[in-house]
Order: structure tokens, then sequence, then C-alpha cells
């Protein structure tokens, strides 16, 4: 570890994170054994006005408010509101997570965003395309190849300046262990080590996401705590 032991905590807590989200290693080991594999579909989807409801809280209302939104059904995302403010809000499931996570498969895991119009247009489309191989029944490896696959035709986006998302959530459920963490903005960038800017040293608030750190998609992800949830309401403290 690079910054002694509060840094050292902080680098434990992130490396089994999903998404854009610190989760414990002890409580993502002790139920990897459930999550070995996907369960029925049923338990990954949601009522469809929940889900929306879920959606929207990722981000303040200023912005929710005028965003698309869009919800998971059977067959892959669909645009539930239509927007006017060029960011949309979805729910993420755990398989959007790093692919050696043990919580892969856990259908509780919820994890509301909303995209700015950078990540829409660079970050989302990865989202749904993983979306789609889970659906159609593809394996892990499967999914690695083909999403490299699109990436080499470029019928996936290179990433965007600018992009990031809202995960303010107090409704979040990012993993078995974590529950619903603290509200933080996640910045994307081109594949890096967290160290050139100060991710995880003692003192400094940005945290490195492994999410697609080690994925083909070869970008990487900041997440930055904030103070309060979506709603307004004051956030824990990080220790």
């Amino acid at each position: 570890m690079r910054s002694g032991n509060h840094s050292s905590l902080r680098f434990l807590t992130v490396k089994f994170a999903f998404v854009f989200c610190a989760v414990l290693f002890r409580a993502s080991v002790a139920h990897a054994a459930d999550y070995s594999a996907m369960a029925p579909l049923d338990q990954y989807l949601m009522d469809r006005s929940a889900e929306i409801t879920l959606a929207k809280s990722a981000a303040p209302p200023s912005i929710a408010d005028n965003a698309t939104v869009l919800v998971l059904t059977r067959h892959g995302y669909e645009t539930a509101v239509k927007g006017s403010n060029g960011f949309v809000c979805a729910v993420e499931r755990a398989w959007m997570s790093h692919y050696e996570f043990p919580g892969f498969w856990n259908p509780r895991m919820r994890g509301p965003l909303c995209y700015n119009p950078a990540a829409v247009r660079s970050i989302l489309p990865y989202t749904i395309r993983r979306t789609e191989l889970v659906l159609a029944g593809h394996t892990k490896p499967e999914m690695i190849s083909a999403i490299k696959d699109a990436i080499e035709k470029h019928t996936l986006p290179s990433l965007e300046v600018g992009a990031l998302t809202y995960m303010m959530s107090k409704q979040q459920y990012l993993n078995d262990g974590a529950h619903n963490w603290v509200p933080h903005l996640m910045f994307y960038f081109p594949r890096a080590d967290g160290s050139s800017w100060g991710a995880d040293l003692t003192g400094a608030p940005p945290m490195l996401n492994p999410q697609f750190q080690k994925s083909p998609e070869a970008l990487s992800v900041l997440m930055v705590p904030v103070t309060h949830w979506s709603d307004g309401t004051p956030a824990p403290m990080m220790r």
C-alpha cells in the first residue's frame, strides 16, 4: 500500500467495488458462493414505476427531473421517460461490476446513476451492450470477447472528455456488505494508474474504482464522495 494504514484501508474498500462503488472484501467473499451463476431474470427486474423513481434518485432533482430515464426489461433497457437536458438516469445491475467481482451475479444489487451528456454518448453504450449480452445468455468469457470485438470494430464508442455520472441515491444497494455506501461522483478517463490523480492517498478524496481497470473497455474510473445524498440530507463521512 502506498500511504499508511488509512490509505491501505481505503484501497481494500475499493478493490472489489461495483462500478462506480466501494465494497467490503470480507462481505464479498462471504457471499461469493451465492452468486456463482446468474439468478432467474425476474430477480433482476423491478416494477417500472419503482425503477423510474430509483433511477432519478441518483442525482439532485435539478438534474434528474429533466433527465431521460431508462428501465430494464426482459429485452434490455428501454426509455420510460423522455427528458430534455441531455442527462440519462438508469439503474445498473451487478453485471456491470468487474468480471472477477464475487457479486457479479448478485440479483439484489441496484446501482442508480445519472450520466451527463458526454457519459451518455461514451459510457452508457457499454452498460447497454453488456446487458444485451447477459440477457442473450452469454458467459463472461463470451462477453469479454464481444466487447473487445465491438471496440476493435468501433461499434462501441471511444471515451469522451468530461464524462461523469452522479451516484447519489440513498436507496442504492451496491452489495451485501456496502449497502448504499456513500453518495459520490464518478469521473472517467483513459486507462491509467490512479496515482496520477492522487487516488487512494491519505487525505485525498479520489478513489480508484476497479470496475473497468482490467476489462476490455480500457477505462479508469475515479470516485469522489460528496457530502449529501441527492435528496439533500447529509451523508455519512468516509472513515
